[in-house]
């Protein structure tokens, strides 16, 4: 079997057994990559979560000369299938039509991770002359939003931490270099209740609530400026309040995503938010004040030019033959978090694909060579002697 054959074999069969985040139990996409990696003699180990359950794969290639150590990260959870209904195809099909690789988590990302591991393989073959190490995480808490694997991996004393990561998220023509962060929270809005009916007319809470609905997203925010080419962005994500038709309801819960930049952070957008329910509360004043609980909290990042990994990952794709250009993505992803611990991660170069996370997923083997040898040519660049 061919390299390129191994990598789509092994692709579909990641395929086939479902791990839907939150759904499915990973055990047999775990068994199938354990079952891989067992027979070409590559050692690895399972990273378990706060909870005791496991979050990832670990794989550790050690060179034979110092040098620092460098990752590849792929998850191997997908999103939800949605309405199957929809599809043309089953999700969990795994078969290859027309050179499309196709089901959920073909683009995002058991592609990627089959990949991966196939580097994985070629460079143990030929770790004695490597400097330094290649560490590749397949992370099955990642569409969770917890990126749990990532989080064990840093957290794992016996793990050396890499100088950088490489992120296995599909896109032929771009290498994401950034992208913004994130600030969210809930807000519980209040009210007197009472019955619908009544001559009182003081207004409850999902009333109220939509006021500030209003107020936040009239808000200015500021535009793009300097070297971070995206401004920031505010989205009322989800509202929750009252029940049936004679009850005038007393809360109302918003969701509220702040898409955050490095001239508008985490304490701006908090601003943001308290200054509007502090108009809300004092034009429209109800028993209790408006109370805004933090759930999570993303610093936005870019790398530098001619920073690593990035640097290593553009060459080696142009001298694939490739016409690709560095990209800020407008969501987090998992090089926020790792920005956040002072990690350079690249989130993003791939095969093309359709259907991420909608109906029909399916990831173009055609790409898969060039991919394969940028990737393979970056890493080499990497753990070649300083």
């Amino acid at each position: 079997m061919t390299a390129h054959a191994d990598v789509i074999d092994l692709a579909q069969r990641l395929i086939r057994r479902s791990s839907r985040a939150g759904i499915d139990d990973y055990g047999p996409v775990l068994g199938v990559l354990e079952d891989w990696l067992a027979g070409r003699g590559l050692a690895y180990r399972r990273l378990r979560g706060d909870r005791g359950g496991t979050v990832g794969l670990l794989i550790e290639v050690a060179g034979g000369r110092p040098g620092p150590w460098w990752a590849l990260d792929a998850c191997v959870d997908t999103a939800p299938y949605g309405d199957e209904a929809a599809w043309s195809f089953p999700p969990d099909c795994g078969d290859v039509v027309d050179g499309w690789l196709r089901g959920r988590g073909a683009a995002d990302s058991k592609l990627a991770a089959a990949l991966f591991c196939a580097i994985a393989a070629e460079l143990h073959g030929r770790a004695a002359d490597l400097h330094g190490g290649l560490a590749v995480l397949l992370d099955v808490d990642e569409h969770t939003g917890g990126f749990g694997g990532a989080r064990a991996y840093l957290a794992d004393a016996a793990a050396v931490r890499p100088s950088g990561v490489m992120i296995g998220y599909p896109g032929l023509d771009e290498v994401v270099v950034g992208g913004r962060g994130l600030w969210r929270a809930t807000i519980a809005v209040h009210a007197a209740s009472g019955h619908s009916g009544s001559r009182r007319t003081t207004p409850g809470a999902v009333s109220r609530a939509a006021r500030l609905v209003r107020l936040l997203e009239e808000a200015e925010l500021p535009g793009a400026e300097g070297e971070f080419p995206l401004p920031p962005k505010l989205t009322v994500t989800s509202c929750h309040g009252g029940q049936g038709f004679s009850v005038v309801p007393d809360l109302c819960e918003l969701g509220i995503d702040i898409r955050t930049t490095p001239g508008f952070g985490a304490r701006a957008a908090e601003r943001l938010v308290r200054e509007a329910v502090g108009e809300l509360d004092a034009d429209v004043p109800s028993p209790r004040p408006t109370s805004i609980d933090a759930v999570a909290s993303w610093p936005p990042y870019r790398l530098a030019e001619g920073q690593q990994p990035a640097a290593a990952l553009l060459d080696a794709a142009v001298r694939e033959g490739l016409t690709v250009r560095p990209r800020t993505a407008g969501p987090s992803n998992i090089g926020n978090l790792l920005a956040g611990e002072g990690i350079p991660a690249t989130a993003g170069f791939g095969v093309r694909y359709a259907g991420l996370h909608g109906v029909d997923e399916r990831a173009c083997l055609e790409d898969l060579p060039a991919v394969h040898a940028a990737y393979r040519r970056a890493l080499l660049a990497l753990l070649g002697p300083s």
